[in-house]
């Protein structure tokens, strides 16, 4: 099967008061059609911001990708033309944001905002976008769609919010769909309806999904393969029954003993020390050692490279690239 998305050797970098700062690092990932990849870990970690340089949609004046390739469905993204870029995104690749409040316009009805996408993308008229943006609405389980296509944002309570913006996302009927962060705000019970809908939709349009999130019961429920980051960095890469049952580096480790169990188990919540490093003044060596049980001084001084350390499992440590750990 071939390969939907590929990123190489990403790199992102902002210009900030205190220097210009990397916030991804080489980062570099593949996404099959029907394929759902989960991207987690802590926030600043640099999930948001590869989503972001995928999209083409970093701050133009303090963000730019500094080096890398995007290839989608083989062309590189950021060898585009900006008029490129806009037939693509929104169409054949479409992204859920974290907060719906901040991505739907205030001032405009439901309706309005999703046709706009059949408008220009699919170049239906007034009353055949409506219609579609009425039956996508439908279709991702909101009730009496023809009122809802003429409610406001405010009206909506916020599992309603994220449904339309799901609408909005698939009403082009995308080949890939990135969701960052798409039921951090949501209760529980919103957020397995949510996911339940986005498993629908993936197998009824055959959809690849990037699934961000820092949720590792997400990434269990959804996700074939999965990508651990820290500080900008991928630190671990496998499939996701693998990374839970067999996990090789110390912070996706850590990850998980942090995790509840049920009673009895463990008495108390395990952490991890400490917290993850500024961006401006990244450890020498490992990025993550500063914060590791387990480090060896050489930890501090050498960086490890992402290395295959079994058969499709991928891991940036040197000690588990060693069989010390």
């Amino acid at each position: 099967m071939t390969e939907l998305l590929e990123v190489s050797d990403l790199r992102t970098e902002f210009i900030t008061d205190a220097g210009v700062i990397r916030a991804v690092d080489g980062i570099s990932l593949s996404i099959r059609q029907g394929e759902t990849l989960g991207i987690v870990g802590e926030s600043g970690c640099g999930k948001s911001i590869t989503s972001l340089s995928i999209m083409q949609l970093l701050p133009k004046k303090i963000g730019r990708v500094a080096s890398g390739e995007v290839r989608f469905q083989g062309k590189d993204m950021l060898k585009l033309s900006g008029r490129e870029i806009r037939r693509i995104r929104g169409n054949r690749m479409a992204m859920i944001f974290q907060e719906p409040m901040t991505s739907l316009n205030p001032v405009f009805k439901i309706g309005k905002q999703i046709s706009e996408a059949a408008r220009y993308h699919l170049k239906l008229g007034k009353k055949e976008a409506w219609a579609r943006s009425v039956d996508m609405l439908r279709k991702v389980g909101i009730p009496r769609p023809d009122k809802i296509a003429e409610q406001y944002p405010h009206q909506l309570s916020g599992g309603m919010r994220q449904r339309v913006m799901i609408a909005m996302a698939m009403v082009c009927s995308p080949q890939l769909l990135i969701a960052d962060e798409p039921t951090t705000a949501l209760d529980v019970t919103i957020q397995a309806q949510i996911l339940d809908l986005m498993r629908d939709l993936q197998r009824t349009e055959n959809m690849a999904i990037m699934m961000i999130t820092h949720d590792l019961g997400v990434v269990a429920e959804m996700c074939d393969r999965v990508m651990v980051m820290y500080a900008g960095q991928v630190v671990e890469e496998t499939d996701v029954k693998t990374l839970f049952a067999d996990p090789k580096h110390p912070y996706t480790r850590g990850l998980l003993a942090s995790l509840p169990q049920l009673a009895g188990d463990q008495e108390r919540l395990q952490s991890i020390p400490g917290q993850v490093p500024n961006p401006a003044h990244m450890p020498s060596g490992c990025r993550f050692a500063p914060r590791c049980p387990v480090k060896e001084a050489r930890c501090e001084t050498i960086q490890p490279e992402l290395l295959e350390t079994a058969p499709s499992h991928s891991c940036r440590c040197l000690l588990q690239q060693e069989g010390i750990i």
